[in-house]
């Protein structure tokens, strides 16, 4: 999959760019919207976006046909929604709203359900909605959330630096993992392939958590671990059960400028770790090695990044600005031509080279011609796309691929203009040419001779107007100018030809789209 990228915008439409013709592919326009975009989803197989705008709303774009599917308005501002990622054609969300607690929302029935956000001291683990602020009295504070992988359970972290782990179906806390600092969680993600789990806090560390569960049934074996795992403090059950879901792997920080993180995020593979430095007028990208080590620091405009992403297949990285520009990093390749011919050797300077006897023989004697097992006689299969290595479909259903391009007609306003143009180019042309002066000079005279060429002549005729016409020189000019003011002699009995006067004649008819032929007069 050649990964399309798709951009919001300040006036509420969406961009998609390919990256194969690094061109506009596809723009999605709401006529409701006119609000900034301040998230966009792509969905697991590629065929839905899911868009929410500052005006409150959710939308839903079919990407192929580019129509809203739907379109929903939240209570408050999401400032980012994520798609349901175990559905081919999701119908469910999560989004993030600036000041309530996140909510899951069915686009088929239009239902929005409040995630809880903090543990009871007592009861049951469900914390009750709450409208206005969240239960831990943080009213404007955005709680950061994200689905696993299969997308049975969400990680929440909230304000008092825990993650919470949920089942959204049945609104029920079912772990916790405390963070050491107890620091405010600003965001939190998932890796690819749902190994782990990424947290940026206040204190100013990334940390990497191993997620122990399974990728696939997690509820379940969450379920197991709450029969066999029985406290009598609710509290300490659920940290007790979440300490057998996710292991601290590895934290990352700059203990030098003490620099806070924004937009961090993993490499496609898992691998790499990205994030961008949240001071103003600096856009900067750090990358980290799983192992903790830092690896290259990437400098831009003085701008400041709002947003990373990173491509899901290819080492390619994308930035947005707060001026609204979008930025693409990739790695500067050098050539190494011994990638493709093991035996190319690079030479640092010019060796004298001496050739065998048989090198450039069509069968040479030192090479045996070896068999090759591959029928040749087969049929190449060029239609079937092969599925990348870190591809989604893991199920029956293709991601998509590409998108199809739609033509854009041409203006017949614009096509009778360049007619226009063009017919006021030939009859300027003509209007200049030495022929033109010729013919306004000879007047009737030179049409009619012309016109009692000889037979050859008129046969060849027709086949002149194909020709280039061609630019006489000024030997050319100088003797059409002196066949005008002589007279054309009459050849004599014998009908010898001046053979350097003849070619000149025909040098001359040829620059005029005439042939002359060998019963030419002389002069």
């Amino acid at each position: 999959m050649n990964a399309p990228i798709i951009a919001g915008c300040s006036d509420g439409s969406c961009v998609i760019w390919d990256f194969e013709t690094r061109g506009i592919a596809k723009e999605l326009k709401d006529r409701d919207c006119s609000a900034a975009i301040t998230s966009v989803c792509w969905s697991k197989y590629g065929h839905r976006i899911l868009v929410s705008a500052a005006d409150k709303s959710l939308t839903l774009w079919d990407v192929v046909s580019g129509q809203k599917v739907t379109r929903i308005i939240l209570q408050q501002t999401p400032l980012q929604a994520r798609l349901h990622p175990g559905s081919s054609m999701p119908s469910v969300c999560l989004a993030c709203p600036l000041s309530s607690a996140p909510v899951i929302v069915d686009f088929s029935t239009g239902d929005t359900t409040a995630l809880p956000v903090t543990v009871p001291d007592m009861g049951n683990g469900v914390a009750p909605p709450s409208r206005n602020k969240f239960p831990d009295g943080a009213p404007y504070t955005l709680t950061a959330a994200c689905f696993n992988k299969n997308g049975d359970l969400v990680y929440v972290g909230n304000s008092k630096g825990e993650i919470l782990i949920i089942d959204h179906k049945n609104v029920k806390v079912l772990a916790m993992v405390p963070i050491s600092s107890g620091a405010v969680v600003k965001n939190i993600v998932f890796s690819r392939n749902g190994q782990h789990l990424l947290t940026n806090s206040s204190d100013r560390i990334i940390r990497i958590y191993e997620n122990i569960l399974p990728l696939k049934d997690g509820l379940g074996a969450l379920h197991d671990l709450n029969k066999i795992i029985k406290e009598e403090d609710t509290l300490e059950n659920l940290k007790a059960v979440g300490s057998k879901c996710l292991v601290l792997f590895r934290e990352f920080q700059d203990s030098i400028t003490k620099t806070h993180w924004k937009a961090p995020c993993f490499s496609g593979d898992g691998e790499w770790v990205i994030s961008a430095s949240a001071s103003k007028g600096e856009h900067k990208i750090y990358i980290w090695d799983r192992a903790g080590h830092l690896v290259k620091i990437l400098e831009g405009p003085k701008e400041q990044l709002i947003d990373l992403a990173w491509h899901p297949v290819h080492p390619i990285i994308v930035s947005v600005s707060l001026t609204g520009l979008v930025y693409i990093w990739a790695k500067d390749y050098t050539e190494n031509w011994s990638a493709f011919a093991p035996d190319f050797k690079e030479l640092e300077e010019n060796e004298e080279y001496v050739e065998r006897e048989d090198e450039f023989d069509l069968v040479p004697e030192t090479e045996k011609v070896k068999e090759s097992d591959i029928n040749e006689d087969d049929e190449v299969d060029i239609v079937t796309v092969e599925k990348g290595p870190f591809s989604d479909s893991d199920m029956s259903q293709d991601e998509l691929c590409f998108l199809p391009a739609t033509p854009c007609p041409d203006d017949p306003q614009q096509q009778d203009k360049c007619v226009g143009s063009s017919s006021k180019l030939i009859d300027s042309n003509h209007s200049g040419s030495p022929l033109s002066e010729e013919n306004g000079q000879n007047g009737q005279n030179g049409q009619a001779a012309h016109n009692a060429s000889s037979p050859l002549e008129e046969d060849t005729a027709g086949g002149n107007q194909l020709k280039r016409k061609r630019k006489l020189s000024e030997k050319g000019l100088e003797l059409q100018a002196e066949k005008v003011r002589k007279p054309m002699k009459p050849l004599k009995s014998t009908g010898r030809l001046s053979k350097t006067k003849n070619k000149s004649v025909v040098d001359q008819d040829s620059g005029n789209g005439l042939y002359a032929d060998d019963g030419s007069d002389d002069y």
